[in-house]
């Protein structure tokens, strides 16, 4: 197997399974993006006139039909692969001959896998706004259900204020839509083209136009200076999953609520028997394992968190191998973020509340009462803070 990198030399094969770690399999949702940015690639250099156009089709019907047979399983990347973009470029030399070894004029493995990654996360924001708006449109259903049965407010873990389905819903859908938001917004540091950086240095002596492939692949803008690129890595990486975090803590405090609500002691939730699990040694237990691993979910993400900004926190400018490291607790808080919100819509459409076992405690209106006596009678607030309170002390005597 000849890498991208190789000059003849054999590589020992405890180095080449360190170095390529976990690359060869994480890299297998990168084959798609990488052939895209290829395909770019090469058009620019065709039009810059570095690549001929029979070399272009060569290059351009060799890389969708990898793109193609690999989606449909017929090949996936070794560990003597290294990394997708060997595993791609090695391929396309078998099929195209000298048109495969043409392609990687004007670029390096360094502005390769960022802008396939780029662009994955790109599609991964966009699945991840979409996945947080289905949990928000899973409480407004849920409230469209149910939202007139009472519901205590806590403070304190003690009840507190009147309130209702409706407005617990839409207090979570409120936040949970804000977090689709900011995964929108973490667009910004992802959507740069970083093709023609090459190596963090740019491509001395070519005529390589960074414009056209950044059009040709929807980026938002050209990543300026070439040597602001590998400086920026890890940033876009951690603004996304810093808003994932953020989501997943939503989702934990929706799943916590849930699990007190679902005890014997509270009773206000039921769900169904195929939604909860049993006990392999208490026959009467039904268990809400799946809002534990909710709820439990935040640890992960923060953990993946704290891991990229580790990776990228004292790195020098210029290309370093250690960002390679990035790519597992990014798609690892990626795939556990998008499962979330998946169970968590699922597991609304099953929640149904108990208005019989809800009880509020004759208390909860004192703030209203008070209110009220400041605008029926003129009193400061504080004067009707103390008669009721008054008040609730003479009714418990």
């Amino acid at each position: 197997m000849s890498r991208l990198w190789d000059k003849g030399e054999p590589l020992d094969d405890m180095i080449l399974r360190y170095t390529a770690g976990e690359d060869h399999w994480l890299d297998e949702r990168l084959v798609a993006y990488d052939v895209r940015a290829s395909i770019a690639h090469a058009t620019m250099l065709h039009e810059q006139r570095l690549l001929s156009a029979d070399d272009l089709n060569d290059i351009v019907n060799g890389l969708d039909e990898l793109g193609r047979e690999h989606a449909a399983g017929d090949w996936e990347i070794s560990l003597a692969d290294e990394d997708v973009h060997t595993a791609l470029e090695q391929r396309l030399t078998e099929r195209a001959g000298e048109a495969g070894k043409r392609i990687h004029l004007g670029r390096s493995r360094n502005d390769q896998v960022l802008a396939a990654l780029r662009l994955y996360l790109l599609d991964a924001a966009d699945n991840l706004e979409s996945a947080a708006l289905a949990v928000a449109d899973a409480l407004d259903e849920l409230a469209g259900r149910e939202g007139d049965t009472e519901l205590p407010g806590y403070t304190h873990m003690q009840q507190a204020m009147p309130s209702s389905v409706s407005l617990w819903s839409a207090g979570f859908a409120a936040e949970i839509r804000d977090d689709a938001d900011a995964i929108a917004a973490s667009r910004r540091r992802i959507s740069k083209n970083p093709l023609g950086s090459a190596a963090g240095y740019g491509v001395p002596g070519l005529p390589i136009d960074r414009e056209q492939t950044r059009d040709a692949l929807g980026f938002d803008s050209v990543h300026e200076p070439v040597t602001a690129v590998q400086i920026s890595r890890g940033k876009a990486e951690a603004g996304l999953v810093f808003e994932l975090c953020v989501l997943t803590q939503d989702l934990g405090r929706l799943a916590a609520d849930l699990l007190m609500f679902y005890t014997q002691e509270f009773a206000y939730v039921d769900l169904p028997d195929s939604m909860t699990t049993g006990s392999s040694i208490m026959p009467q237990k039904r268990n809400p394992d799946v809002l534990e691993l909710v709820r439990g979910a935040t640890g992960t993400l923060q953990g993946s968190l704290v891991e990229i900004l580790g990776i990228t926190a004292k790195l020098g400018s210029g290309y370093q191998r250690d960002t390679q490291r990035l790519k597992a607790p990014l798609f690892r808080a990626i795939d556990l973020t998008l499962d979330s919100c998946a169970i968590m819509e699922h597991l609304l459409g099953g929640v149904s509340f108990m208005a019989e076992n809800i009880l509020l405690d004759p208390g909860i209106h004192a703030a209203g009462r008070a209110n009220r006596l400041v605008l029926e009678e003129g009193l400061s607030f504080r004067e009707a803070y103390r008669r009721v309170a008054q008040e609730l002390a003479g009714e418990n005597d």
